[in-house]
């Protein structure tokens, strides 16, 4: 049968210390001899103490939490591997800062209304927040809040461009898909339609924006370009009517993984071989795109190494990682780089 749990008047006595040495040790106070700390380190392992994290929140002023918020449903959380990536890097960081991740999700518009009071509330420390659509008000309740937030996607709100302290993490977007569709056109192709993400999100507008610099283009030629949902059925749905449309066409790139494997299942129900009738290139380069048939090219981002980054840069905000010789913290961009396969 296990006995009491230790408390830090035992930990002081065990150690030979005073309580408060033992209070600022635990709570990561300065001021203490390190021969003092280690004994008192010591005694914390033998004993088996774990600080009272509500104690422990009165002296830090910390909760010791971050809240992550996806402004999205946990159907399409938990059906696009995007995320789950994004979150292992996420946790990952936050973890090896000793800091809980709490996953908050967006089922409706009532959602926002539960979110912002919690993050009114004292019960993080700061916020972690992606895939926000157009007019999300997400950003102004980071800010209502007074919470240290990091954006992940490039912000597309009025204003954002204007802010000085505003951090997120993205990808080179316009340049990846740049690169998809230069791609298509070095293989000979000339009917190349584009199935794009939601236009409500800066990451499917710049995905947009980088076919047409690839093309030449201003405006999109409307009998080839179809607009998905950066979902499977969505690509399915969007290749059909480029089909319907344009039979005649010869590729296309879709704004994501997942709409290409859905775009791949429509050409193999009309009887079309790819890459020889129509060559497809995804974004995303996720685990299925390997695993697709064909096996899928596509541009890679550093998903997981992208929600690393997003947590780093909030720890250091919080003054919880180390940044020495990092300077201020500062939005990154991270490279995206295509990777050929035999789906064109």
């Amino acid at each position: 049968m296990h006995g009491p749990r230790p408390t830090l008047e035992a930990v002081a006595a065990h150690a030979g210390v005073s309580r408060a040495t033992v209070s600022r040790v635990v709570n990561g106070g300065a001021g203490v001899r390190k021969s003092l700390r280690d004994r008192v380190q010591a005694s914390v392992a033998e004993l088996g103490y774990v600080p009272n994290s509500a104690a422990r929140s009165l002296v830090t002023r910390r909760t010791g939490a971050v809240a992550v918020v996806i402004a999205e449903p946990e159907t399409r959380v938990f059906s696009d591997p995007f995320f789950a990536q994004q979150l292992r890097g996420i946790s990952r960081e936050l973890a090896a800062c000793d800091t809980q991740l709490l996953l908050m999700l967006l089922e409706g518009r009532t959602d926002y209304d539960r979110i912002g009071r919690y993050l009114a509330g004292g019960h993080v420390d700061g916020a972690l927040m992606f895939s926000l659509h157009r007019d999300d008000p997400l950003p102004s309740m980071a800010n209502a809040s007074g919470l240290p937030t990091v954006f992940g996607g490039r912000p597309g709100w009025p204003g954002a461009e204007d802010d000085p302290d505003l951090l997120y993490v993205d990808t080179d977007n316009r340049g990846g898909a740049r690169q998809a569709v230069e791609h298509l056109r070095r293989r000979g192709r000339r009917r190349i339609a584009v199935i794009t993400g939601p236009l409500d999100q800066t990451s499917a507008l710049d995905r947009l924006d980088g076919y047409l610099d690839a093309l030449g283009l201003t405006e999109p030629d409307p009998a080839l370009i179809a607009h998905g949902d950066f979902t499977a059925e969505g690509g399915e749905r969007a290749m059909a009517e480029l089909l319907d449309r344009s039979p005649g066409l010869d590729a296309v790139f879709a704004g994501n993984d997942l709409t290409a494997t859905g775009a791949l299942r429509t050409l193999r129900a009309r009887g079309l071989r790819v890459p020889q009738d129509v060559a497809v290139v995804g974004y995303d380069d996720l685990e299925q795109a390997a695993w697709a048939e064909p096996a899928l090219t596509t541009v890679r981002q550093d998903i997981q190494g992208m929600g690393r980054m997003m947590a780093e840069l909030l720890l250091r905000r919080l003054g919880l990682a180390d940044a020495s010789g990092a300077g201020r913290p500062a939005p990154v961009v991270t490279p995206a780089r295509l990777v050929v396969r035999a789906s064109s």
